[in-house]
């Protein structure tokens, strides 16, 4: 470690220098997932920096999930989870989420979503199969007074569908779109008569397709409904 823990100078910001240091070496792993990082005082000697500059640094550092400090044990590089870049898009996304949001949303499941049905319908496994039916079956006996949950339940067959393609970066590209449907679904069942029994027999299709892991048929029933949630969104929400 003795090459990453060096004298910076004083040409920045001592706490951003130091900060991005620390990150290139983890980006690196020059410090793997789990190690321990030096005391503070061996890495304000190191650096010779103040302990406030370095301080500084190690808080952005724990704030963004690189570094886990534990009182009394130390610091140590954190694992970075699935999880923990889906929040941060989520974030993204609700801080920017408007009308030109949504229709790039529906652009961008357009092109994607037809695709992971194909591969969701050539890599699901069995107990994948098993959550795409009762999430069927939940969403079928919803209570239609309770359109949220019916958002909600509409929200978890998307991600049901993701999760099957056994692809943890299509988990993690759309995720943080679906988190958002319920928004938009939620005033669509409340106020467009018979859409929630059009979901549930597209639905009802896919899983189909899914089980008899016939990718085309998958790809296909996909299309047709995306085109015919543009056009209500276009419609009924003014996007486009």
């Amino acid at each position: 470690m003795d090459n990453i823990f060096q004298n910076l100078g004083n040409k920045q910001t001592l706490s951003q220098k130091i900060e991005r240091t620390i990150e290139n070496a983890i980006r690196e792993k020059k410090l793997p997932i789990g190690s321990k990082l030096p005391t503070e005082r061996e890495m304000c000697e190191s650096f010779g920096v103040s302990r406030t500059a370095l301080r500084e640094a190690l808080r952005r550092l724990s704030a963004r999930g690189l570094i886990n400090i534990q009182k009394g044990s130390g610091m140590y590089v954190s694992e970075i989870k699935i999880e923990d870049a889906i929040n941060s898009l989520n974030l993204y996304y609700d801080l920017k989420f408007d009308n030109n949001l949504l229709s790039q949303f529906i652009e961008v499941r357009r092109i994607f979503e037809p695709e992971i049905a194909k591969l969701a319908a050539k890599n699901r496994t069995n107990n994948d199969l098993k959550e795409l039916e009762n999430s069927l079956t939940e969403f079928a006996n919803c209570d239609p007074d309770n359109t949220q949950m019916e958002a909600d339940l509409d929200n978890r067959f998307h991600l049901m569908v993701a999760k099957s393609t056994c692809n943890p970066i299509i988990q993690i590209t759309m995720e943080p779109i679906y988190s958002l449907l319920p928004r938009m679904r939620n005033y669509i069942y409340a106020n467009i008569e018979g859409e929630k029994e059009n979901t549930l027999k597209s639905h009802r299709e896919l899983v189909t397709a899914i089980r008899e892991k016939n990718v085309e048929i998958a790809f296909t029933i996909t299309s047709k409904h995306l085109e015919r949630t543009q056009e209500i969104y276009k419609k009924h929400l003014k996007v486009f």
